[in-house]
């Protein structure tokens, strides 16, 4: 079982609400409004957690070790949204989120298979990873940049994390993983050619709910993420060939190839599936 060394680990670099945000330092001359209504946002978009661990479990059922696991990624994500709630009722206690609007993300997302449910939380974690680096660099208050900071370190340690799974599925089902995880890799390293965020909370889940079976469909400010990645933060190229390099070079070490770009991984997904057509049926 991975569950009980990665509590070890996960577990040593916990940080501290209390002692480990320097609530003291905040300087309310270097918050405005329009920054202000990002954090609540990312309160709000946070909050989703609940709804994916519910989705975990569900669609996991057959697996103890990797929904043990949950139970972490759960309470580290759910404390993402309450410490930028918590930063808003100290300082920006009219944008604190209602329970209504932290409830509107809770809601069913229609099943999926777990092998690319898994490679896309993957792919979520460094991409957020990589927006809350950018987020701290363009925040200048600075309880704010320390959050963000600190969220992205989760993140990343969460990405590692789901790592260990997708490793620990390509012993178990070989070709199937790696079918799985290099389909949903070449649609998450191809941001750069579609009109929309790629990330799980930004994708159609609920095929009865749509168009709001979105996470960010469902938040107070469905047009918010773009305008904080464009215009905000300016998330751009530069950054985006970031994330993609890092999704080339976890799937290269996985799966021991070496994919300088997404036409390289997607030749290997269609020699994968070509592979599997082949094998008799049992």
């Amino acid at each position: 079982m991975l569950y009980p060394e990665l509590f070890k680990q996960l577990e040593a670099v916990r940080w501290d609400m209390e002692t480990d945000i320097p609530w003291e330092s905040f300087d309310a001359a270097l918050l405005d409004d329009e920054q202000a209504q990002t954090i609540k946002m990312n309160a709000v978009t946070e909050w989703a957690a609940l709804p994916a661990t519910e989705m975990f479990l569900r669609d996991n059922r057959m697996d103890s070790d990797f929904s043990a696991f949950i139970s972490v990624w759960f309470f580290e994500e759910q404390k993402h949204s309450l410490v930028l709630i918590e930063y808003l009722r100290r300082f920006r206690p009219d944008l604190v989120p209602s329970e209504t609007e932290l409830h509107e993300v809770r809601f069913e997302f229609d099943p999926a298979p777990p092998l690319e449910t898994l490679m896309l939380h993957f792919c979520g974690e460094i991409r957020l990873n990589h927006w809350y680096r950018r987020a701290a660099e363009w925040h200048t208050e600075p309880v704010i940049k320390k959050i963000y900071e600190t969220l992205a370190r989760d993140e990343a340690r969460h990405g590692g994390a789901y790592l260990r799974y997708m490793k620990r599925a390509l012993l178990k089902h070989g070709d199937t993983a790696r079918l799985a995880f290099s389909k949903v890799g070449v649609l998450m390293a191809s941001a750069r050619r579609t009109a929309q965020a790629l990330h799980p909370t930004n994708l159609h889940v609920n095929e009865k709910l749509f168009p709001r079976d979105t996470v960010q469909s469902r938040v107070p400010d469905p047009e918010w993420l773009e305008r904080w990645l464009d215009q905000q933060i300016q998330f751009d190229a530069v950054w985006e060939d970031k994330v993609v390099k890092r999704i080339l070079h976890n799937l290269s070490l996985l799966m021991e190839q070496d994919f300088a770009n997404v036409q390289e991984l997607n030749r290997f997904r269609k020699d994968i599936s070509r592979r599997l057509e082949r094998v008799p049926a049992q």
